[in-house]
């Protein structure tokens, strides 16, 4: 049981809006970095791990997008999109400098996604 299953219809339709949503982002940006766009090619040259590590994230960004879209497995990759974008604001700040708020923002609503989708425990049942 998820805590998604005691939500309201409305709620449940803006959970699958960010869903989608975030679903769009990430897919782009990770297939972006997967096909060796320039900019990203340059982004990962000032981070100074190597090219593998853009691959890494692109795959990473690719697979939390697509787990998003199983309703098994949302809460998955809400919480793995959400801690790469925390290491992508960390980067942000510490490495590369940039503007870190779009990174900030979908970590939010990665984190957001995760947590109204998080697996929620029954109470146990005692007998008497």
């Amino acid at each position: 049981m998820t805590s998604s299953s005691t939500s309201s219809p409305m709620q449940r339709r803006i959970v699958w809006g960010v869903r989608i949503l975030l679903a769009l982002a990430f897919g782009a940006a990770g297939a972006s970095k997967l096909a060796g766009v320039p900019q990203m090619v340059q982004v990962f040259d000032a981070i100074g791990f190597g090219q593998w590590f853009r691959y890494v994230t692109g795959l990473v960004e690719v697979g939390g997008a697509l787990l998003l879209l199983v309703p098994a497995t949302g809460f998955f990759g809400g919480l793995l999109l959400a801690a790469t974008m925390v290491c992508g604001v960390a980067t942000h700040l510490v490495l590369i400098g940039g503007n870190p708020a779009p990174a900030m923002v979908l970590a939010l609503l990665s984190g957001f996604v995760a947590w109204r989708l998080r697996p929620v425990r029954r109470p146990a049942v005692t007998a008497a």
